[in-house]
């Protein structure tokens, strides 16, 4: 923990002295230039603040070429005034390319704070926003509903059991099937069958299902 705020407080001392000397180079260029007095102090923080309004722009994620720009354009402002001031310009004699533009920042500044305050971040829909649109879609589209069984299904009728039939009848009605086709010349029918050997119908089944 102690290290992390000796960390902590070194940057923000790091950052103060930064923000220090920048500003204070700012004002001596805005000072040079003509902009005396209180408007000298302006400059500094007009510079600051529209570096920090797009940096902020940048970390929401909206207007990345419009954030950028303004960013890169307070930033040559910033080091522009820190390297004129190292021993480059004259300050006494600042040539007017210079006074102009330090005149017509205001208004550079005020433009490019506006547009960065107060235009429209441009962002993504998230996962539940779209969740919703197919939610909206499906209610406007209900599937269709699935076919209800009939009232009444139909029974399957259960399988006769099967008679149990005496091998010797068995072999009794072979004989009479091979009489009756030796007399007729065609095989026998069940309801023939049923009435030479004299047994139930379900039996007779039975047994004309065992001489095929």
């Amino acid at each position: 923990m102690r290290a992390l705020l000796a960390r902590v407080d070194a940057v923000l001392v790091q950052a103060l002295i930064a923000a220090a000397l920048s500003f204070a180079h700012l004002h001596d260029i805005a000072a040079a230039a003509g902009q005396d007095g209180w408007k000298a102090w302006a400059y500094p923080i007009s510079v600051d603040l529209l570096l920090v309004a797009a940096w902020r722009r940048l970390r929401t994620g909206g207007g990345k070429a419009s954030s950028w720009c303004w960013f890169v354009i307070a930033l040559t402002a910033s080091l522009g005034a820190n390297v004129a001031t190292a021993g480059l310009l004259d300050i006494h004699q600042v040539p007017a390319w210079l006074r102009i533009l330090v005149a017509g920042w205001p208004a550079v500044a005020f433009l490019g704070g506006t547009l960065l305050a107060h235009s429209a971040p441009t962002t993504k829909p998230d996962n539940d926003t779209e969740h919703d649109v197919e939610v909206i879609e499906d209610q406007e589209h209900p599937p269709e509903p699935a076919p209800e069984p009939p009232a009444h299904p139909a029974i399957e009728a259960p399988e006769r059991p099967a008679v149990p039939v005496p091998a010797a009848l068995v072999e009794h009605a072979r004989k009479v099937a091979a009489e009756h086709h030796t007399r007729t010349g065609i095989p026998i029918d069940t309801p023939t069958l049923r009435a030479r050997l004299g047994v139930p119908a379900p039996m007779a089944e039975a047994i004309a299902a065992q001489l095929t």
